[in-house]
């Protein structure tokens, strides 16, 4: 393989938009523009002493493609670029990601703190899962530090968050929870799949480990599971390497393929994301049959400063509660016409769904409660289609309504 087109002449630092299109590329002799797809599960050897040597890592070329393989390779240098991380390793799905993260690291015996406003499926890591194996667990208002820092115990080891949170969007001080993290000898592993690696790095504000689900925005069109971890080289050479070498949720290298695509255009969908975002959240608020908008980039948003501080843009996730409960959400959700009904984010096209019955519809009533998901509440992830087209949609949905 060649060196990395990412490599220039005078060895300069490229920037993101640029890492996004060429990091971490490898050519073959062929000298292929686009990058090659390896579908292959195993690689030969010219000597059994070269094998002897893969296996004693000794050689750093590659075994067996549950460990890695060139097109999956790719696809982490590009995200190690983006994110400024030292080391990264892609998974199956999202999911995956989250789980790793957490089990590489953690024992029976250890204890957890998370905010408890997580995605549904993440919650039942920290809630249920984590617990089967003797690892204990406390959930806190992540906007509350006082609460992050009394659930600090001796055996604490992990911190964990997403902001903005899923869905209410709320915004955690990245950079107080983290040194919070580090006083108590604790590692800050934070899920950024709302805000992306185009508007907020967590690293850069002390986190340690970030996660993605590349199911969405990174993919961004809808076609293919993965995720990624990515954090610190001893990190990922003392906890997580071997835990997924072991365990195996190995990401296709035709996926790792199709993100390496999408990665090339990701600021710019992101940005129209987030542009179209601010029309539709104003339009929304503007609203008599709208009780509520949470949206970050408004002002009347809670932690709206603190989004300002910590992202670039506001990003394309809208929360919003309907006048009339839940029979009115359906009936809105159920007239739309170019906003579809979806549970996945992150997407070409405007989706929406309706939290309590679907993403945290697990959770008790109270739990729902608790983090603000009302039967009125719905959750619109907005595409890349003309923001007029979305206002108008939204505007005749309400008055069909």
């Amino acid at each position: 393989m060649g060196k990395s087109s990412t490599t220039t002449s005078s060895d300069r630092k490229l920037r993101p938009q640029t890492e996004m299109v060429h990091g971490g590329t490898l050519r073959t002799p062929f000298g292929e523009t686009s990058e090659a797809m390896f579908l292959t599960s195993g690689y030969v050897y010219e000597t059994a002493e070269q094998a002897e040597a893969r296996f004693k890592g000794e050689d750093d070329g590659f075994v067996y493609s549950r460990f890695a393989n060139p097109t999956v390779r790719m696809f982490e240098e590009r995200m190690i670029a983006l994110e400024g991380a030292e080391a990264a390793r892609a998974t199956a799905t999202g999911m995956a990601a989250v789980t790793a993260a957490m089990l590489c690291q953690l024992s029976a015996g250890d204890h957890v703190v998370a905010a408890r406003a997580l995605f549904g499926s993440c919650r039942y890591i920290v809630e249920d899962l984590l617990p089967r194996f003797g690892i204990e667990s406390t959930l806190v208002d992540g906007c509350d530090l006082d609460q992050w820092r009394a659930a600090r115990k001796p055996n604490t080891k992990v911190f964990f968050l997403e902001t903005p949170t899923n869905p209410t969007l709320d915004v955690i001080d990245l950079r107080a929870v983290a040194e919070i993290a580090h006083e108590a000898g604790a590692r800050l592993v934070v899920d950024n799949v709302f805000a992306t690696p185009v508007l907020q790095k967590p690293l850069e504000f002390g986190a340690d480990v970030v996660v993605y689900s590349a199911t969405k925005h990174i993919d961004g069109q809808g076609r293919c599971l993965g995720g990624v971890v990515l954090g610190s080289d001893q990190f990922v050479t003392d906890h997580l390497a071997n835990f997924l070498r072991q365990t195996g949720p190995a990401l296709s290298p035709f996926n790792a393929w199709v993100m390496l695509k999408s990665l090339e255009t990701l600021d710019l969908r992101v940005r129209r994301h987030c542009e179209n975002a601010i029309a539709v959240a104003d339009f929304l608020g503007s609203q008599e049959k709208i009780a509520r908008v949470i949206y970050p980039g408004r002002a009347d948003h809670p932690q709206h400063n603190l989004a300002k501080a910590q992202m670039d843009m506001p990003g394309n996730m809208i929360a919003f509660e309907v006048q009339g409960g839940k029979e009115a959400a359906f009936r809105l959700a159920n007239r739309l016409e170019v906003i579809k009904i979806s549970n996945n984010l992150g997407d070409a096209k405007s989706l929406i769904t309706h939290p309590a019955t679907t993403t945290h519809q697990r959770l008790t009533p109270e739990a729902r409660a608790e983090l603000g998901i009302s039967d009125a509440m719905l959750r619109l992830s907005v595409g890349l289609e003309d923001a007029a087209d979305l206002t108008e949609d939204l505007g005749l949905a309400l008055d069909a309504a």
